[in-house]
């Protein structure tokens, strides 16, 4: 098994972010396993065409979300992040249902603008 990376230079979406939204669903479908080894960043930006600092910010997003973990000069390596991401995203609704009732919404109101930005983020 092997990172499958396609940076689309006419896509609207920035390179890191092409990089950090593909590493990312490998991982969580299990295409790329807990344990796996990513490229040196300097590595995959020269197969990639990409500079180095782009590949760098990606791998730093994907750090703070939990799907890698860079482990000095040893590499960088994907993460058990499933259950850590699900902690995240519902520490992360919990705060927003709290907010929006504080701020007078009602229910159907608060799940309504949640599901708004959910149906927005995941528009391609």
């Amino acid at each position: 098994m092997t990172l499958k990376i396609v940076v689309d230079f006419d896509d609207a979406a920035a390179p890191y972010e092409q990089l950090r939204a593909q590493v990312s669903e490998q991982a969580r479908s299990g295409a790329l396993p807990v344990g796996y080894k990513l490229p040196t960043v300097r590595g995959l930006a020269a197969d990639l065409g990409l500079a180095a600092n782009t590949v760098a910010k990606a791998y730093r997003a994907l750090e703070a979300d939990g799907v890698v973990e860079t482990r000095g000069r040893n590499g960088t390596f994907v993460a058990a992040a499933g259950d850590a991401a699900e902690r995240e995203a519902a520490s992360a609704a919990r705060s927003y249902a709290e907010r929006a009732r504080r701020l007078g919404l009602s229910r159907a109101a608060a799940v309504a603008v949640a599901e708004e930005a959910v149906r927005a983020a995941y528009a391609d």
